[in-house]
């Protein structure tokens, strides 16, 4: 188990690399952040794939790297069944992919606005969720302040709704948008080298109501 989530391990103790970094020298938080306006300005693309392993805090850091570390086995040991010794390299891709994806979303949607910028890891773990609520949908989620599992489509739909109604609305600091098409991404990508998953996934879902 070990040998196959080691890339997980990997991206995690990177991201909390630089996001320490980051903690203790705020000119990489300003030099790396997704900043859509100074993008198009200066050509600094290489933002939207930066920006991902950077965090406001300390508690932003932990949700996004606990969550991550919970599910992104299970998506990393998915991709090493499926595609063998090739597996560890597409789960890798598959989550570097994302947080561009991600990123791209919130650039076309803000990039006339001096003063939008944003951080996290978040698109891409919301994108590793996905891909674990694809592979195993019925199996249970369980949130921080609420006690009973939840099954994993419906806090999918739950979530994806959740995502829109802040995105449109813009009441808080937080890229709700990055997070929905990070979701999205998530989803759909494993399907593009696994088309059965759709078979299955609608399989599982029939199973879950039939027990009813």
């Amino acid at each position: 188990m070990n040998s196959i989530i080691e890339i997980n391990y990997i991206i995690i103790g990177f991201t909390c690399l630089i996001s320490l970094m980051a903690f203790n020298n705020p000119y990489w938080t300003y030099k790396l952040k997704h900043w859509p306006h100074e993008e198009v300005k200066n050509g600094e693309y290489y933002r939207w794939l930066t920006s991902g392993f950077l965090h406001g805090d300390v508690m932003h850091l932990a949700f996004n790297m606990i969550t991550l570390y919970f599910f992104g086995r299970y998506v990393e040991e998915w991709f090493t069944v499926v595609f063998e010794d090739f597996g560890r390299i597409i789960y890798l891709l598959f989550y570097l992919i994302a947080i561009v994806a991600a990123s791209s979303a919130t650039f076309f949607k803000y990039r006339e606005s001096p003063g939008f910028a944003s951080i996290g890891a978040s698109g891409a773990v919301a994108a590793v969720l996905f891909a674990s609520i694809l592979i195993y949908p019925t199996s249970k989620i369980y949130l921080f302040f609420i006690p009973i599992g939840i099954p994993g489509f419906i806090f999918g739909v739950l979530y994806l709704w959740f995502s829109a109604y802040e995105a449109k609305k813009g009441r808080d600091n937080i890229d709700h948008t990055a997070h929905y098409y990070g979701a999205i991404f998530g989803f759909f990508f494993p399907i593009l080298f696994e088309p059965a998953l759709v078979p299955m996934f609608i399989g599982q879902l029939q199973e879950w109501f039939s027990s009813f």
